[in-house]
């Protein structure tokens, strides 16, 4: 089998918009913009409210707790996640309502589970930046799965009149 190059794993820049996100991140605190007027959360970090268009967005810790949205397994990894591979990508729902992509920490393939309760993990890339993963949370209770609504019974219907011929 040729040997192939093991990339670095990409690191993300901060920018004046982000930088309170990375700052949080440094010290365990996953935080996210908060737009007052419409009373939501939103991520990414932009300049600009998503919903209002305003540039009022107040940054806030958050709990870093939600469930598993919805995932997939990657085989064929991004360069620098090679050793991962296979690995779990995974859409997380927080509490707080926003949904996040991210990398899944301390679980295999099969351990992955929709609504499974999760938490916010921290990989530290350099002395700059630690970045955000999400890892089973063991204490969390499992969201409840949508129960399936029982059908109503169709009432039969009446037969129609033929015509009356003319």
């Amino acid at each position: 089998m040729a040997k192939t190059d093991v990339k670095p794993r990409p690191v993300p820049k901060p920018t004046p918009t982000t930088q309170e996100f990375w700052d949080g991140a440094k010290k365990g605190k996953l935080m996210l913009q908060w737009d007052p007027i419409a009373r939501k959360y939103q991520f990414w970090p932009r300049a600009n409210s998503v919903r209002s268009g305003r540039r009022n967005l107040q940054w806030k810790a958050t709990s870093g707790k939600g469930h598993l949205y919805s995932f997939t397994i990657t085989h064929v990894p991004t360069p620098g996640f090679e050793a991962n591979a296979p690995y779990v990508v995974g859409m997380i729902e927080l509490d707080e309502g926003v949904r996040i992509i991210s990398n899944m920490l301390n679980m295999t393939p099969d351990e992955v589970e929709i609504g499974m309760r999760v938490k916010v993990a921290w990989e530290k890339l350099n002395d700059d930046i630690t970045y955000f993963a999400f890892e089973p949370d063991k204490r969390g209770k499992a969201k409840a799965k949508p129960k399936a609504k029982a059908k109503a019974k169709a009432k039969p219907r009446a037969k129609a009149k033929p015509k009356a011929k003319k």
